[in-house]
């Protein structure tokens, strides 16, 4: 259903649909802002997957 979805032309067509819908100048800062809310995500993702492990050994001390 889904072969053949990410084409390079599918993907020069998506591109020039994104810079007429943002510009050309907007592209960099929504990069950049999706870039850092990836970071973020991985960032809360190792902090969630550390802290029922910090949890079990405070428990384990009482």
């Amino acid at each position: 259903m889904l072969t053949g979805l990410f084409e390079p032309i599918h993907l020069i067509v998506i591109l020039l649909i994104v810079m007429l819908l943002f510009g050309a100048k907007k592209l960099p800062e929504i990069g950049s802002g999706m870039g850092k809310a990836i970071s973020n995500f991985k960032r809360s993702l190792k902090d969630s997957s550390e802290t029922p492990d910090h949890e079990d050994k405070l428990e384990s001390k009482k």
